[in-house]
Formats: C-alpha cells, sequence, structure tokens
C-alpha cells in the first residue's frame, strides 16, 4: 500500500448513530476521505485531512490534527492519489 505520508483517497462503510427514527430502515452509510495516511496496522489505517504545516515538535506529534481511524474490514476503496 502507500507509505506514511502518502496522500491517500479512502472510501469505507461508516456507522450510523439514529435517534427517534425506524431501527429498520437505516443502514450503514458509504463516506469518502482524502488525506494524509499517517499509520497502517493490520486491522486499521489512520488518515489525516488537516495537520500542521511545520515540522513536529521536541514533543512530537500534532496535537491539533483532525482525521479518521479507519477499520480496514470498513474500507471499500483505498489508493494513493500521489
Amino acid at each position: 500500500m502507500a507509505k506514511s505520508g502518502s496522500l491517500v483517497f479512502v472510501r469505507y462503510r461508516d456507522h450510523v448513530l439514529f435517534h427517534r427514527a425506524g431501527a429498520h430502515t437505516q443502514a450503514p452509510q458509504t463516506r469518502e476521505c482524502v488525506g494524509w495516511l499517517v499509520y497502517e496496522a493490520l486491522d486499521y489505517i489512520i488518515v489525516t485531512w488537516d495537520r500542521d504545516a511545520n515540522p513536529p515538535t521536541l514533543k512530537g506529534g500534532d496535537p491539533k490534527a483532525s482525521g479518521l481511524v479507519v477499520l480496514r474490514s470498513d474500507i471499500l476503496e483505498l489508493k494513493r492519489l500521489v
């Protein structure tokens, strides 16, 4: 797959939270995300779509990053863009 830091496209199935709605009419939704691959594990990936443009601090990481942790079992498509 893509190496860490690569720009990726992810299509995945997402859980749906419902409230005061017919339970039998609900189903997982297909969602899409474009971002930077941060980490790949055997059962999940981490993608950020907003991150610090500067190098990490001495403590490492980006405490203001935004993104997703997606289970591999929910990924429908994952491809490297750049």
